[in-house]
């Protein structure tokens, strides 16, 4: 079966996994040290894994064609929610509300589910189609969402944590590693740029004032009085500390502290990774959410990959007695007098719910979902506060392990010459080597490098196949080279298996408008004051993901999902509800929205 640039994707016959087993059902059988929710590990598997997951409840196989996972879905049936997409955003907002007592379908257009969090299989090697560093995955605190949205449905991983979060590699031969003790990563950053320890000391510790708020918070929908009005109650002074930064954005507080341009522009770097612009249009709350908790919680790879997360999630979802459907592509979504009541898929068929729940892009929903439809008011001033972040070009690489040195970092950022590169098409380089964690992902002796940068979809129009495969290699191979040259000499001639994706690739698969990994605010924006909340202008509509607050990553598409999930419980019934602060509160939501 081709997949495009990502060809086939190999699932083994049942039962014939190697003498590793892997098994997200029965995880907790792998050795390791639990800690609460996780086990930590860090041992070797005697032989490589054939596949991260083999099956949820019911045997998913794309050879018997089977497409339903749960009791079996009937198309005549309504449920309390139907979610558009299995992304980490959607399965944890169906998870959530299937754990209430709701009855939930989720629509895959894909064989498994994940979206970006997913996972494929070439040639021995598993790879993880996004990013691999994962934050949220920790034993501790309330910002540990991706560990509890598992142990609501009763699943538990085997991590691995990263000593390091990321090895930066930037211009005047500046080089950073973000060490998961945050005291250690301190003295690196104080030790090149003595100067401004006092600046280095203020702006994180402000990062931390809002990492601390948030985490003192039991976390749930900012669109839900009762529970707002409560935890102002119990937490006044982190309430209002997150009020006080919600309209704020890093560099302008990093800029309160720091003259030094090198350090200004390792913050923008810092920032980069965390929403693809740099510190002064990045908000605060999201500069401050991710940068503390790499330290608090640490960075936890799980072992098998990070697909396995979606996979456990899945199967957590079908044992609360909710479906999945498999190969669902869904093309509208169906209004009845204004009101979202149900989904229709490419194949003609239809099925209904109280709710529906898009883990589409924004732009998806309403520029395909709901073609021919007004655009709702909201959404118009979204559309005018963010555009459409752009795109990747990954590389996926398996090479010989002997290219790399053994004491090498498991992820790097690479910007060689200029700082001005660093938001262009091409500047910058993150790469992930996840077999430095997780050996099992690799044939013995080999290594996976997992390598991102910036492409637009505008540079992949209008080409043909035979263009289109040139300029691909042509692309991968100058990347390739940089790497080669700043950090693995014999790179090139260490390759034994290599694919390439475009734009175009991440559009096909991931269903995302443009290829986008989110919006990105089309100038300096007021913090988080423009991002939209979970629901919507059309009445039983609900968005989830990274184009909602707060927005990209996989601890804030998780915190969508809790958001989600709390919402639309209210609204069917299975949370306290009150319309009338609801309607005032939602009212005093928008009208903020309009200062962005």
């Amino acid at each position: 079966m081709s997949l495009g640039c990502y060809q086939t994707i190999d699932f083994p016959t049942k039962g014939k996994s190697g003498s590793f087993s892997w098994n997200p059902l029965k995880i907790s059988r792998l050795k390791g040290n639990k800690i609460g929710g996780l086990k930590f590990g860090n041992f070797q598997v005697s032989q490589r894994r054939k596949a991260i997951s083999t099956r949820l409840k019911s045997m998913l196989s794309v050879d018997s064609g089977v497409e339903i996972e749960g009791k079996g879905v009937n198309t005549g049936s309504e449920y309390d929610a139907i979610v558009i997409g299995s992304g980490i955003g959607g399965l944890v907002a169906a998870t959530q509300l299937a754990v209430k007592g709701a009855k939930v379908l989720v629509l895959e257009k894909y064989v498994i589910p994940g979206g970006s969090s997913g996972y494929y299989q070439r040639g021995g090697y598993t790879f993880d189609v996004g990013s691999s560093v994962m934050f949220g995955f920790s034993d501790k605190g309330n910002l540990n969402l991706i560990t509890q949205a598992l142990a609501a449905v009763g699943r538990e991983m085997v991590v691995i944590p990263d000593p390091t979060t990321v090895h930066f590699h930037l211009p005047n031969n500046l080089s950073v590693l973000v060490h998961r003790e945050y005291s250690e990563f301190i003295d690196e950053l104080t030790s090149k740029f003595p100067h401004e320890k006092e600046g280095i000391l203020k702006f994180y510790g402000e990062c931390w004032k809002i990492f601390n708020a948030l985490n003192s918070l039991q976390l749930k929908s900012l669109e839900e009085p009762i529970y707002l009005f409560g935890q102002f109650f119990q937490k006044p002074l982190e309430c209002l500390t997150l009020a006080y930064y919600m309209p704020q954005n890093a560099g302008d507080i990093a800029r309160k502290y720091v003259k030094d341009p090198n350090l200004l522009s390792f913050i923008d770097a810092e920032c980069f990774i965390v929403s693809t612009v740099n510190a002064l249009r990045t908000p605060m709350i999201n500069a401050g959410m991710v940068l503390c908790d790499r330290h608090f919680g640490g960075i936890n790879y799980p072992v098998g990959g990070v697909g396995g997360i979606a996979t456990s999630l899945a199967e957590g979802l079908i044992d609360q007695g909710s479906e999945i459907l498999y190969k669902a592509n869904v093309t509208n979504i169906i209004l009845d007098q204004g009101k979202a009541v149900g989904v229709k898929l490419s194949d003609g068929r239809e099925f209904f719910a109280q709710t529906i729940i898009s883990n589409a892009t924004r732009w998806d929903t309403f520029g395909k979902l709901l073609k021919g439809e007004n655009l709702p008011k909201e959404e118009e001033n979204f559309q005018k506060v963010y555009v459409k972040a752009p795109s990747f070009l990954s590389i996926h690489m398996g090479v010989k392990a002997n290219v790399l040195p053994p004491d090498t970092d498991c992820h790097h950022f690479v910007l060689e010459d200029e700082w001005t590169r660093l938001e262009e098409p091409y500047g910058s380089i993150f790469l992930s080597i996840p077999t430095v964690l997780d050996s099992s992902l690799a044939p013995k002796g080999h290594h996976i490098l997992h390598i991102f940068t910036t492409s637009p979809l505008e540079d992949w129009k209008g080409l043909s196949p035979k263009d289109y495969e040139v300029k691909k290699e042509l692309i991968a191979e100058e990347i390739i080279g940089r790497l080669e040259k700043k950090l693995f000499p014999g790179l090139k001639s260490s390759i034994v298996f290599k694919e390439v994706g475009t734009p175009k690739t991440h559009r096909r698969f991931l269903a995302r408008d443009m290829g986008t990994y989110g919006p990105m605010p089309r100038q300096i924006p007021k913090g988080l004051l423009g991002m939209p909340f979970n629901t919507t202008g059309i009445s039983g509509l609900y968005c989830v993901g990274d184009s909602c607050f707060p927005g990209q990553g996989v601890i804030a598409v998780a915190f969508s999902g809790v958001m989600c999930a709390h919402r639309v419980a209210a609204d069917i019934g299975l949370e306290k509800k009150s319309p009338i602060l609801d309607a005032a509160l939602l009212q005093l939501l928008g009208w903020l929205r309009t200062l962005a």
